[in-house]
Parts: structure tokens; C-alpha cells; sequence
């Protein structure tokens, strides 16, 4: 079987919270899935035009002659979704970046940056972790002042 060549592919994450979506990027026919499912088929639904952002900013020609596939982990049904959106558009930038040109690249970051920016950076802000002697990040356990000795 004739090689075609070195193979064009890059893998980059996309991440919201403790969900975190890793994207591979590669020329093929232009497929989009997600866990081995396609794009329409993500749960939640009213959520589906986030996940098809890029595609619809930026055209289904750029996507037109590259698979991307995601793999999703962790986090809950919304965090999941700003994670794998973000990866997807990460892909699209670091492919091009790598396989294209710097100009295209840069055409396709600033539409991407100009309607939003949490497509291509991630947002740091986590849950605060619970400490000890409380039940949760700040709150403490109550102090309780009881009596000792024969009551009058």
C-alpha cells in the first residue's frame, strides 16, 4: 500500500471548569464528531448553535477538507459544551497555523476573537476547594458555647 505522506494532523484542548475536551485535528473528508457521535446529536439541544459557532462564522468551506474528532471528559452538560466549542475553534487555528499560512491564520483568529473571546482563551476561574474545619470553601462550623456544671 503507497504511503501518501507524512500525515497533517494537530490535537489541541479546549477547557470550561473540570471539562476538558481534547480535539484532533487531521485532512480527511471533513467530518466533525464528538465521543464517536456527530455535532447534531450533542445533547443539550438548545445549546447546539454554541457548538456550531465557528462553523457558521467561519464557513463550512474552511471545515470542508479536515476530520476533527473530541474527546470529551468530565464537568457537567453546559461546561462540556464551551469546552468542546473551544476546542474546535483551537483546532481550526493551530491547523491552519501549522499546514496554511500565517495570513489565513490570522484572518480566522480575528473573526473568531472579534464575536467572542472564550473561543480561543480559556477561562481560569474553577471552584474554590472545600478546607477543613468548615463545610465548605469560607464557612465554618458553629461555635457552640454549652454550660457547665449544676444548673440554678
Amino acid at each position: 500500500m503507497p504511503s501518501k505522506g507524512p500525515l497533517q494532523s494537530v490535537q489541541v484542548f479546549g477547557c470550561k471548569k473540570t471539562a476538558t475536551a481534547m480535539a484532533h485535528c487531521k485532512r480527511s473528508s471533513g467530518l466533525t464528531k464528538v465521543n464517536r457521535r456527530p455535532l447534531e446529536m450533542i445533547e443539550p439541544h438548545t445549546l447546539q448553535y454554541k457548538l456550531l459557532e465557528p462553523v457558521l462564522l467561519l464557513g463550512k468551506e474552511q471545515f470542508a477538507g479536515m476530520d476533527i474528532r473530541v474527546r470529551m471528559k468530565g464537568g457537567g452538560h453546559v461546561a462540556q459544551i464551551y469546552a468542546i466549542h473551544q476546542s474546535i475553534s483551537k483546532a481550526l487555528v493551530a491547523y491552519y497555523q501549522k499546514y496554511v499560512d500565517e495570513a489565513s491564520k490570522e484572518e480566522i483568529k480575528d473573526i473568531l476573537i472579534q464575536y467572542d473571546q472564550p473561543l480561543l482563551v480559556a477561562d481560569p476561574r474553577h471552584c474554590e476547594s472545600k478546607k477543613f474545619r468548615g463545610p465548605g470553601a469560607h464557612a465554618r462550623y458553629q461555635k457552640s458555647y454549652q454550660r457547665l456544671g449544676s444548673p440554678l
